[in-house]
């Protein structure tokens, strides 16, 4: 089932924002005088507004910023005041830290300030991201006596490699935007970082398939990531990549991007098959 474009407006006050711009979800955390600070808040209502745009025939891509001058200070030291209360069970009681990493859509960064802690797990789940001037990274963990969570050492250090990714969270020094683009926290700088990230996030949208994308997903996944027992020797992912390759030669996407293009038209892919989830709000 559809969802009306009007099902994600959101009260001025809720602590994620979500616009749609056609085919794409603008979420915005809405936290500004906290930096966007990450709380369960924030949590729940990112993660469910992710489940319903995955669900979503009409949504076809994600892009995430932040209001005001950050994007997310990391998690909200209110909080942190009483960690040394929390047990085993309080954190397995909570959504995977790794929710955002299973949307079958783009998930586009719109980084137009800070980025702290936790928040930096969450920013390297983006598929892609792209950075304003005033985007700045630090891990942040090393200097309130904590340890690298919710999977970073894994994310950082794909993204960065492996010393960087040990100079980043053994120094939780700060790094600016033009250092970040170098080292490959950003992919894109752009002054209006929010008009970019939408327009690259509507050419994805209109051009190219969703099933293409969401298989290309999954691949980078399993190939690159690693999931638990799914083997990532050459070999067999070029085995693997055979099989999903024939399937998509019996796809209708892969009829109509070739007739598409030999028409020079654009093309008409149909959307992705509305999948809920458990979590995915009413």
């Amino acid at each position: 089932m559809t969802t009306p474009a009007d099902a994600y407006t959101s009260a001025p006050e809720a602590p994620v924002l979500a616009e749609r711009h056609g085919p794409v979800l603008l979420l915005t955390l809405n936290r500004p005088d906290k930096l966007n600070a990450w709380n369960q808040e924030v949590e729940t209502r990112y993660f469910d507004l992710l489940d319903r745009a995955d669900a979503d025939p009409e949504v076809r891509a994600v892009v995430v910023t932040g209001a005001g001058r950050g994007f997310c200070a990391g998690a909200d030291l209110a909080g942190l005041a009483t960690v040394g209360e929390r047990t085993a069970a309080d954190l397995a009681a909570r959504r995977p830290a790794d929710t955002a990493r299973g949307l079958r859509k783009p998930l586009i960064g719109a980084i137009n300030g800070a980025v702290a802690g936790m928040a930096l797990a969450q920013v390297l789940h983006f598929d892609v991201r792209f950075g304003s001037p005033a985007a700045r990274f630090t891990t942040a963990f090393a200097r309130r006596g904590l340890i690298a969570e919710y999977g970073t050492t894994t994310l950082l250090a794909a993204t960065v490699g492996r010393s960087r990714a040990a100079d980043l969270l053994l120094s939780a020094r700060l790094v600016e935007a033009p250092e970040a683009l170098r080292i490959g926290l950003l992919d894109h700088l752009a002054d209006d970082v929010v008009a970019a990230a939408l327009d690259y996030a509507a050419d994805l949208a209109r051009n190219c398939s969703p099933r293409s994308m969401a298989v290309i997903k999954a691949q980078l996944r399993q190939d690159v990531d690693g999931e638990p027992g799914v083997p990532t020797d050459l070999a067999t992912v070029a085995r693997r990549a055979d099989e999903h390759m024939l399937a998509a030669f019996h796809s209708p996407d892969a009829a109509e991007g070739v007739s598409s293009h030999l028409d020079r038209r654009p093309p008409r892919f149909a959307p992705l098959p509305t999948q809920p989830t458990e979590h995915q709000e009413s």
